[in-house]
Formats: C-alpha cells, sequence, structure tokens
C-alpha cells in the first residue's frame, strides 16, 4: 500500500480540503503557455527578488454571544468580537512590527442594538447584520476583519510587496499579493492539476487567470517541506496578485515572489502547520493574540453591562 501523511498536524485539518469546490469564477489557465503546455516553472536567476516584504494578517476572537432585545418584544442573537490586524516587516537587516490596529464590535440584526462603552479600550461598535443566523454573524465578523487589515495596509505608505495572509478579495493595491495556505477550491483541469504534483520546492506552476467582478492573476508554487514521502500538494500554496498590468510584467512578479518566500518557510519541528504557515505569519499571529486582550475581562464587563441594563 502507498501512502503518505500530511505535514499538517491533524489538529488543523489538512492543507487541501477533503472535496475542492469547483471554481466558480471564470478561469483562463492559458495566460502564459497554453494549457496543453504547461510545465513546471523555475524563476530565473536574475529574478527580481524584492528585498523587503511586508506580511499583513489578521485574527478574530468571539468574546461572548449575546441576546438583544428588539421592537417585536423577541429577542435577537448576537456576538461581541474583537479583532486585530498587524503588518510585519521583513528585511535584510531583521523583521520590525510596522502597526497593528484592534477594534472590537457587536454583531446582531436587532434594531435596537447600540453600541457598547465599557469603559477604557472595551468599546464595541454596533456593526448592523443582515440575519442573525450563525453564518451571517461570523461572515460579519471575518468580513469586519478583512476591513481593517485593508484599513491597516492603506497606511503602509510603502512601495515593499505586501502579502496578505488569505485571498486578496478587495485589498488590490499594486503591490498586493494574496497568500492561500489551505486550498478549498478547484480552479484547474485535471490535465494541469497534475503539474502541481510535479512542482519542485521553489517552482511555480505556469499564471493563470480568475475572472469575475475582482479579476486576479493567480499560479501556484511549492515550498520546501524538509520531509519525504509527501503527497502531490505537500508544501504547495495558491498566490494572487490583483488583475492588473500585462502577462510579462505579472510573470515577472510571480518569480520574485516565488524566489522569495521559500525563505519564510516554517519547519515541522517547529510549527505545525509548516511549511505553508511563514514563520512570519506565525509570528504575527502570535503578537496579534497577546494584543486582544484578557478574554476573561472582557466577558466579565459584558456580563455586568447585562445585568444593569436588566436591572434597569
Amino acid at each position: 500500500m502507498r501512502f503518505s501523511v500530511d505535514s499538517w498536524a491533524p489538529d488543523y485539518g489538512t492543507s487541501r480540503s477533503e472535496q475542492l469546490a469547483d471554481a466558480v469564477r471564470p478561469v483562463d489557465p492559458s495566460v502564459e503557455v497554453a494549457a496543453q503546455e504547461w510545465e513546471p516553472v523555475s524563476p530565473s536567476a536574475d529574478s527580481d527578488v524584492p528585498s523587503t516584504v511586508i506580511f499583513v494578517d489578521g485574527i478574530r476572537r468571539i468574546d461572548a454571544s449575546v441576546w438583544i432585545a428588539d421592537s417585536s418584544g423577541l429577542d435577537q442573537p448576537g456576538v461581541c468580537a474583537t479583532v486585530a490586524a498587524g503588518a510585519l516587516r521583513c528585511s535584510p537587516g531583521g523583521a520590525s512590527l510596522d502597526a497593528v490596529l484592534v477594534r472590537r464590535a457587536i454583531f446582531t440584526a436587532a434594531d435596537q442594538a447600540e453600541a457598547l462603552d465599557l469603559g477604557g479600550p472595551m468599546i464595541y461598535e454596533l456593526r448592523v447584520v443582515s440575519a442573525g443566523t450563525d453564518e451571517a454573524l461570523y461572515l460579519a465578523v471575518h468580513n469586519y476583519m478583512t476591513a481593517v487589515e485593508h484599513e491597516l495596509s492603506s497606511g503602509l505608505d510603502d512601495d515593499s510587496m505586501i502579502v496578505f495572509d488569505g485571498p486578496l478579495g478587495l485589498r488590490q493595491g499594486q503591490n498586493s499579493a494574496g497568500y492561500i495556505k489551505t486550498q478549498h477550491v478547484q480552479y484547474l483541469d485535471a490535465e494541469q492539476q497534475q503539474i502541481i504534483g510535479r512542482l519542485s520546492p521553489g517552482q511555480r506552476t505556469p499564471l493563470f487567470h480568475i475572472g469575475g467582478d475582482i479579476p486576479n492573476w493567480s499560479w501556484y508554487l511549492r515550498l520546501p517541506s524538509g520531509g519525504t514521502g509527501g503527497h502531490s500538494m505537500t508544501g504547495v500554496v495558491r498566490v494572487e496578485l490583483p488583475g492588473l498590468g500585462d502577462v510579462a510584467s505579472v510573470a515577472a512578479r510571480a518569480d520574485g515572489l516565488t524566489a522569495a518566500l521559500p525563505r519564510f518557510a516554517s519547519e515541522a519541528h517547529k510549527d505545525a502547520r509548516a511549511p505553508q504557515n511563514l514563520y512570519p505569519i506565525a509570528g504575527l499571529e502570535r503578537e496579534l493574540r497577546r494584543r486582544l486582550g484578557d478574554g476573561r475581562l472582557l466577558d466579565r464587563a459584558l456580563r455586568r453591562r447585562a445585568a444593569d441594563t436588566h436591572a434597569a
């Protein structure tokens, strides 16, 4: 029996979803080379490798689930959440934390909801959602986190490459790139998909174009995994660039990033999601979790305020 063990620890699932969803956006795999001519691509020795890369990531935490009385006399569900976003600059001289933003909000569809000011930094702004379902609430929290990431990155007045942990979405700056660790969507036909399995560490696939309302250029690359016996997607990530520029300029940027990102790849004895969870992203996540504040204090403050409203 031939088998392989996923490089990620089981607590984190797998680096590839068990069942990839079919892409709903149009995909063109023939932008750099014809689809039937796909082969692994090695960046050339004279690729313009960015010397400085700024990694931007965000995290979120649900501080409390709440019920809010509305004008109908019914209690509507909501959540109080804290999100944080940070930017870590990695350059030849070392790494430094450029910026951190922490925001709190209450998410609900209740028509009588208000912002919560619990004193000091414990202020939850009101974010109205269209429905009180779990899906709508948690999607709203995720979108809020993405908006905070975008707010933070827009303040980085810099020509350096900015790599976001996750798909680009609306973060379409000229120097932006999206870094996708876990693969949920099948963008390629089987003929091109098999090329991914032939990638060596430091190689990429040819570019493909993802259409739709917000188009992107994209490619897969393999990071060094430091192990043997992996499966076809071991150490594979997908990278996105905004749908700007011509193929030649985008391919040059893809080569530069493909050459730059492997030096940040994590190792299995240090990270349970190696090698895809890059060291700068892992370090940034740890610092952001520290900046979220004490969840127990927030929970206590929220319970006290809820008790005060009932007493009133």
